[in-house]
């Protein structure tokens, strides 16, 4: 147990500070040149990539290089409808290169209300700044809570004692005393004090090192990874496949070279699943998008993802499902003492700390400060030791020292009041004790023989969205713990008015051993009196048990466990140290916006899920296709224009509603073998009933206008199968669905029947019996899909 006296009590002969002789730190002329020599802390925080990062990103991709040149190529051999594919690209690169710049202005915009504000001393007076506006000498004030944004040293501390865990893994607070060095990146657990900013800018390393270690540290996304790994093996599929097809059309097959150009394009360019990958950005910028407009501030967009995938909500419960304030509803004296006395006692506690929690705030506003009082030495309140102190002179030449804190931890464990305690504590009341001290604060144990004088019973105000937020995740099977610093008899009893059955467990008997905690956690569902670095281990042996924990919190005690969760989730109104750990910002501190977070994470990864199918399906038709033809040493059956339609109909249009529509499923793993699962078997069905129909109609046509005959025969097997597919990925249906994929169906009739379309699109169907062959091959082609799906499903675990 560590303590921190005033200046005044390090130092016999320093002054006690005063707004006189404290440091004024810099006048607005010293400020100004500074700035004109560049001495400004200019490394920015960015909530998201600049114009021209997302203009590249969008744009210079391996796919549309590729797609590129087969472009350029259409442009100059054949009709304009031949190059259709190219303007698509144009119009999809368009499209998520505006998605991703209107969700860069929404996240910047929350960005700013939410970033953090230290407060400077220019002139002698306290004032808030921007973080890139302080400049080197600047005397930065701080208080539990706040995060130290620049390199410094100590100048004051009153009990000041920082954590630096972030950057050195030092589990234990530091004491700071005036003269000591102070590191970007770490944050006040207790007392106040200020530090003169020594290192700015880029001169910061640890300031650098911090950001990059608390701010960006990038959320696991399956998704992205699972895109990434199918778009490498669609590399390795596409290169032999378009080299034979290549060889085949422009060599083995010596016809017209520039309908062989067309033709082998119109094979490759359809291997490419260009749309997945703007899709799935569109789908994560527009869930930004939404959620902006509920005020929640996602700093690293695959935490929708993340907090989707969630099975463990571990809740801090002031400020998540309380309220921050209090009001003191009782004083009970102990053992005779006088209440007036008690609360001159009170008061003068609540006035020796410059920066109050919210206990100490109640009783401020219930115990006046009595002016004849003097604080001489103060202990701040910490998470880690439960309660705080003071030593007054009481202007009559009384000196007396208090503690105020929790009473089983002040108490011993047959104290009489610790029954009082428990009764009250039932009724989901917070009990604080306030006891008279007969030990310095700077002894170790400064507790031991304390006497009791009085109860403060406080009553917390609930939130009144906690308890359905709660139901939320019970019907979706998401389990949540409270983890508390508060006694565990009351939180349990505000857990049980929110709705939140289970059993309350005191921290302090919970095995250190991980595997024993992990399984205690288990078995419980609320804790109290849980330490700081105890609910970073909770969180920790949770996720040994393979679950994805989620933690939510708005004080500097949940900062460790916020950084060590999957998902880290802060309330706008906690600490600058919350809310520059966690992925995810309720800027507007309501815990009833989370499930709107996890819906909107459902919605990407689910319809992701779906559309990723629809596109891969596509690609294993077109390299099985190109291998069927090399193999066979025929005329590849399509050209651009027709395999740009199908995509079109089938896939490109389905897909960007299917994106965006409501999901509620829970997210599942194992995307890539979700996906393939489905789109090998589809893809192959497709390829082997398309190319069967070409066989045959290249039998049963001869002449001139023989090849467009097969290819329309080919396409319109392709396309039903196609839609096959489409029916299946909408399902389950509901009005909206079935109308856009019969939509799609009535377009291609459209095609097939107008004959400006027919022209356009190289299309035109020949007589009556390879129509209908081709509708009989395309109905048992999706019989067979129908059966393969259902079989996929029971036999391929994923």
């Amino acid at each position: 147990m560590s303590h921190i006296r005033a200046d005044t009590e390090l130092d016999p002969a320093r002054p006690v500070p005063s707004a006189r002789t404290r440091p004024a730190g810099l006048g607005a002329a010293e400020v100004a040149e500074r700035v004109a020599r560049g001495q400004v802390n200019d490394v920015a925080v960015r909530s998201s990539r600049s114009l021209g990062e997302i203009v590249r990103a969008n744009v210079f991709t391996r796919f549309n290089a590729i797609i590129g040149v087969f472009w350029l190529i259409m442009l100059c051999v054949a009709p304009i409808q031949d190059s259709l594919f190219g303007f698509v690209i144009l119009a999809n690169t368009a499209i998520g290169i505006v998605q991703e710049w209107r969700a860069k202005q929404t996240l910047d915009s929350l960005a700013v209300i939410g970033e953090a504000r230290p407060t400077v001393r220019r002139d002698g007076v306290a004032t808030q700044v921007a973080t890139h506006q302080i400049v080197l000498d600047d005397l930065i004030e701080i208080g539990p809570g706040d995060k130290i944004v620049v390199d410094g040293v100590c100048a004051e501390a009153d009990g000041l004692e920082i954590d630096e865990s972030l950057l050195t893994g030092e589990a234990d607070p530091v004491v700071k005393r005036p003269g000591d060095q102070v590191m970007s990146g770490s944050f006040v657990v207790a007392g106040g004090g200020a530090f003169q900013a020594t290192k700015v800018g880029r001169e910061a390393y640890a300031a650098r090192l911090a950001e990059e270690a608390s701010r960006f540290t990038l959320v696991h996304s399956e998704l992205r990874s699972g895109i990434s790994t199918i778009l490498k093996y669609v590399t390795w599929m596409m290169v032999p496949a378009a080299v034979g097809l290549v060889v085949t059309q422009l060599v083995v097959k010596n016809d017209d070279l520039k309908n062989a150009v067309a033709r082998t394009v119109g094979g490759i360019v359809p291997m490419v699943p260009e749309g997945l990958v703007l899709l799935t950005s569109v789908a994560f910028a527009i869930g930004v998008i939404r959620l902006g407009r509920r005020q929640c501030l996602v700093q690293e967009l695959p935490a929708i993802e993340g907090l989707a995938r969630v099975d463990t909500v571990c809740l801090d419960k002031t400020g998540t499902l309380t309220e921050g304030g209090m009001d003191v509803t009782e004083l009970r004296p102990l053992d005779g003492a006088d209440e007036t006395y008690i609360r001159k006692v009170l008061g003068a506690l609540g006035e020796s700390d410059p920066r109050p929690n919210a206990s100490l705030q109640a009783i401020i506003d219930a115990c006046p400060d009595s002016e004849e009082w003097r604080c001489v030495e103060s202990l701040p309140f910490s998470s880690a030791r439960k309660y705080s102190g003071a030593a007054f002179s009481e202007g009559d030449g009384e000196t007396s020292t208090w503690l105020l804190g929790a009473p089983d931890v002040l108490l011993g464990a047959d104290d009489p009041a610790l029954a009082e305690t428990e009764r009250l504590n039932e009724r989901g009341l917070r009990v604080l004790l306030l006891a008279r001290a007969h030990r310095d604060l700077d002894d170790p144990e400064p507790a031991r023989g304390a006497r009791p004088t009085a109860l403060v019973v406080l009553e917390q105000r609930l939130r009144p969205d906690a308890s359905d937020t709660l139901r939320y995740f019970a019907e979706q099977n998401v389990r949540a713990k409270v983890l508390s610093g508060d006694n565990a008899v009351s939180v349990g009893a505000v857990a049980a008015k929110l709705g939140l059955e289970g059993t309350a467990v005191d921290a302090r008997r919970l095995p250190a051993d991980p595997p024993a905690m992990a399984e205690a956690l288990d078995a419980g569902t609320v804790f109290g009196r849980v330490t700081p670095q105890q609910k970073r281990d909770m969180v920790d042996a949770l996720q040994s048990r393979g679950r994805t924990v989620a933690m939510t919190g708005d004080g500097v005690n949940d900062v460790l466990a916020l950084k060590s969760a999957d998902i880290g989730v802060a309330m706008g109104s906690g600490s600058e140290a919350t809310r520059a750990v966690a992925q995810i910002v309720l800027l507007d501190n309501s815990f009833a916006s989370l499930p709107s977070v996890v819906a909107e994470g459902r919605r990407v990864i689910g319809n992701i899920t779906r559309v990723a199918t629809l596109f891969l399906v596509k690609t294993v038709y077109s390299v099985l296709l190109a291998v069927l033809v090399v193999c066979a040493g025929v005329e590849y059956p399509f050209l651009p224009r027709h395999l740009t339609l199908l995509s079109t109909l089938t896939i490109g249009v389905p897909a960007f509603f299917l994106a965006l529509a409501p999901n509620t499923e829970r997210a599942r793993p194992h995307f890539v073998r979700r996906v393939m699962r489905y789109a090998v078997p589809g893809g192959a069905v497709a390829a082997v009933a398309t190319f069967l129909t070409y066989l045959l109609a290249r039998h049963h046509y001869s002449g001139p206008g023989a090849l467009d005959a097969e290819t329309s025969a080919a396409t319109l097997t392709l396309f039903l199968v196609s839609m096959w597919v489409l029916a299946i990925i909408a399902r389950p249906y509901t009005w909206w669905r079935v109308t856009l994929v019969a939509s799609m169906g009535v377009t291609f009739l459209l095609v097939l029947a107008v004959p400006a379309l027919q022209d356009f699109f190289a299309l035109k169907l020949v007589g009556v019996t390879m129509p209908w062959t081709a509708v009989g091959l395309a109905a048992v082609a999706s019989g067979a899909l129908e059966y393969l799906w259902r079989w996929v499903g029971r036999r391929v675990p994923v």
